[in-house]
């Protein structure tokens, strides 16, 4: 079997915010790919003017209403108990955190990684004439994304150009997160003849490039001088 590899344009995002953005882009995939009908659930972000649709679970909270102002975190939100995650959350979360702390420096206040969700099915592989039964994973599909986290501090002032700045930095955030989502539904029905028809699992990692290090000294070497000495 082909394995197809997807890879999704680059995503930079404040610590505040990555992990909201990878939710949004890895639950998007997860839901277009789910093995078999499911219900859909929309997840307004709290740090983006975007909704994304995820797989629905037992324990999500009801649908947000949205009020008549056009914030994008102007959604009337009833205060909710804490609610236990869903093995698939957790399994998401947890690989994100593992992924986040996976991260090598690329720059001043910069961090950057490569995260790989693959989808594979599970196949019985004998051996010895048939005597030793074993289990392989045969990969069939990989979304393959960069992430540039910038520690960078916001400008916090409420002067007109740290209002200015922040909105910059917020809106380069959505058009980056929303590429992203588009190429993904973009990619998602280009082709689909290489999904199995059985049941099929998923895991996320790291998967560090080759040229890594050369990204870093080039991305160094191009960075605009903050101070000029001459």
């Amino acid at each position: 079997m082909n394995c197809q590899v997807h890879h999704l344009p680059e995503l930079e995002s404040a610590t505040s915010h990555v992990r909201e953005a990878l939710q949004a882009i890895l639950h998007t995939i997860l839901f277009i790919r789910s093995p078999g009908p499911v219900a859909p659930h929309d997840v307004h972000c709290e740090s983006f003017r975007t909704t994304y649709t995820r797989i629905a679970m037992d324990n999500d909270p009801p649908p947000l209403q949205r009020s008549p102002s056009s914030g994008y975190n102007n959604y009337n939100r009833q205060p909710q108990q804490h609610q236990q995650k869903s093995d698939l959350d957790r399994k998401v979360d947890d690989s994100i955190e593992t992924f986040l702390r996976s991260l090598i420096p690329i720059g001043p206040e910069l961090m950057a990684g490569c995260l790989t969700l693959s989808f594979f099915e599970r196949r019985a592989k004998n051996k010895l004439f048939g005597l030793v039964h074993q289990e392989e994973k045969v990969v069939w599909e990989q979304w393959v994304l960069r992430v540039v986290v910038n520690n960078t501090p916001r400008p916090m002032g409420g002067d007109e150009a740290s209002v200015i700045e922040r909105q910059r930095i917020q809106d380069t955030a959505e058009g980056m997160l929303k590429a992203v989502l588009h190429r993904v539904f973009e990619l998602a029905g280009n082709e689909i003849d290489h999904i199995p028809s059985v049941m099929y699992d998923f895991e996320i990692n790291n998967a560090k490039k080759p040229d890594d290090r050369d990204e870093v000294y080039s991305r160094v070497s191009n960075m605009p001088a903050l101070i000029n000495l001459g």
